[in-house]
């Protein structure tokens, strides 16, 4: 007996031992901060509002795309010879990406929102035409598709299509938009907006949500009504007029003294919460063509075994196995004349776009990453890939900002409507009302002479980056430079394209097309290839899908690795 109570009591000792020495907080205790050894949240100290963090909410339609290195760019013989595409080695960090392209159904979602809440009182929406896809890229000089011109972005019957018709600026938008509707829900869900605020009859013009007003200026949000007024204004309504904008949990009792009655104070959600999600943009090239490689298929351990070719395994376009031998595993023109087979057996089931899921997902769970539409991104053309700058999260399109100030508050634009007139003769908006003002950190960055300071900024000099490090001699900054006309930088507008100086359609507002579509041939379904278009321009066989970076560590799962022993 004597011998069984020493024995345990030695157990008990060592397992006392072991987690003492392992432990990661030394002699802080819980609920004590790190630093100063004072208690979080105490009256009057530090207020640690992430201390119920878990886990970055996963938005709709993502799919979480764990990073890693990969080989960027061509892995196959160059018979386009582009000479746009030499391989190099990039690391991705971990991010979100639809698992699908944008829809009809989906696209269709945001118009309407558009159309009712940007109506003006003389009926016209501008706001609303300016991010209607072009449907008129169905036309063919010698094709019959009216049908498609006046049915293709509506009729339920192509509601799981890919949205076509689209300009990269018009993608941009959708997902600005995207980000504050998801926000808006998550706020809704979580106590901090008022339940039933989203979709009430006051959101008309600037009196709607969006996410960095909401961080940047919450008394501003919903055009000035996210304050301790419209709490106090909507309780006091016997009549039930007053539309309440605040949640519960954003409302703080502040105890009157004395006779004093209570009053209330409004706060927010801000990022330290962890509730608000980044924005949902589009992915960048980087990102887009690991996504669709799926390399996780072909990883053993800590390496991968071989190359591929396609999202799938193999170095066919067809099932090899089971009874759907023969089928195509993605929707693209098979030969001259050819877009599906023949009559009662097709071989991708689509003549032209096809159902969103139509086809099976690569190793990442991501749908149509070869064939059906090819995709805008966000990168800024060029053809080289200059990875002796940057080697991780590549990215060209870089145009910094800060946020214009009032008072030394970020300001918000109420009234007016900014937007973009393009040389095709399209405007397209570029800020809704309600949204936070933003300007370059340098007003003219070729005109300008730098400061000091920005000469010791290390965060970079200039806010214009599309061009950097090109070999353009205008961004080098040479003054008169005689061959101006010639470079990327050159203004890309109806007077100047048909001009003999010009040797190139390549520009600042050049954006990259990545996949194959249902006009390709199989050479385009490799990820590697790479295309480009005017930001400004739509096609029958371009649409998107939006991504969203992933905060923190994706590696959680795995143990500490400790320190090795000698």
């Amino acid at each position: 007996m004597l011998r069984k109570c020493i024995f345990t009591l030695t157990v008990l000792a060592l397992i006392t031992i072991v987690f003492t020495g392992c432990s990661r907080n030394g002699s802080v205790k819980s609920g004590e901060s790190s630093a100063t050894g004072w208690k979080i949240g105490e009256n009057g100290g530090f207020d640690y509002k992430g201390k119920d963090y878990k886990d970055q909410i996963q938005g709709p339609n993502l799919i979480l795309i764990h990073g890693g290195t990969f080989t960027k760019g061509r892995v196959q013989d160059d018979v386009m010879k582009d000479w746009n595409n030499a391989p190099t080695r990039m690391q991705v960090r971990s991010f979100y990406m639809d698992e699908t392209e944008v829809t009809n159904l989906m696209y269709i979602e945001y118009l309407d929102w558009l159309k009712r809440v940007f109506v003006q009182e003389d009926g016209t929406n501008p706001i609303y035409i300016s991010a209607l896809p072009d449907t008129l890229v169905w036309r063919n000089q010698l094709g019959y598709y009216d049908d498609m011109v006046n049915n293709y972005l509506r009729h339920p019957a192509f509601r799981t299509h890919p949205v076509v018709g689209v300009s990269w600026q018009q993608a941009n938008n959708f997902a600005k938009w995207r980000t504050n509707r998801v926000n808006e829900l998550i706020l809704e869900e979580k106590g901090w907006i008022a339940k039933g605020a989203r979709t009430s009859d006051a959101i008309k013009g600037r009196v709607n949500f969006d996410t960095e007003t909401y961080l940047k200026r919450p008394d501003l949000v919903y055009g000035e009504n996210y304050t301790a007024d419209n709490v106090r204004a909507a309780e006091n309504d016997t009549e039930d007029q007053t539309q309440s904008f605040v949640g519960r949990r954003a409302q703080i009792t502040v105890r009157g003294e004395g006779t004093e009655e209570d009053d209330v104070k409004v706060t927010n959600a801000s990022v330290e919460y962890g509730i608000v999600l980044p924005e949902y943009r589009l992915p960048t090239e980087s990102e887009w063509e690991y996504a669709a490689l799926g390399l996780a298929g072909i990883r053993e351990y800590n390496s991968y075994q071989g190359k591929k070719k396609y999202p799938w395994s193999g170095d066919t376009s067809r099932v090899t196995q089971s009874r759907n031998a023969g089928d195509q595993l993605a929707n693209f023109k098979q030969g001259r004349g050819d877009y599906s087979g023949v009559a009662g057996w097709s071989n991708d089931d689509a003549e032209i776009t096809a159902d969103v899921y139509q086809y099976p997902p690569n190793d990442f769970g991501l749908y149509g990453m070869a064939g059906n539409v090819s995709e805008w991104v966000a990168d800024v053309y060029r053809p080289l890939t200059n990875n002796e700058v940057s080697d991780m999260n590549y990215f060209r399109g870089n145009m910094f900002q800060t946020y214009i100030t009032e008072d030394g508050k970020a300001s918000v634009n109420n009234d007016v409507i900014n937007y973009d007139d393009n040389p095709n003769g399209r405007s397209v908006y570029s800020q809704l009302p309600g949204s936070i003002q933003k300007q370059n950190i340098v007003p003219n960055d070729f005109d300008s002479e730098f400061t000091n300071e920005q000469l010791l900024n290390t965060n970079g000099l200039a806010a214009d980056n599309l061009a950097y490090a090109d070999g353009d001699k205008l961004f080098q900054r040479e003054k008169g430079n005689p061959d101006g006309e010639e470079m990327y930088t050159n203004a890309f507008d109806e007077t100047r394209i048909a001009e003999e100086k010009r040797l190139t359609l390549v520009s600042n507002t050049t954006r990259v097309i990545k996949g194959a579509s249902w006009k390709d041939r199989a050479y385009w379904l490799d990820p590697a290839q790479r295309r480009y278009m005017p930001e400004f321009l739509a096609a029958d066989y371009i649409g998107f899908r939006c991504a969203m970076s992933y905060l923190g560590s994706t590696s959680e799962d795995r143990k500490p690795r400790g320190i090795p022993k000698n």
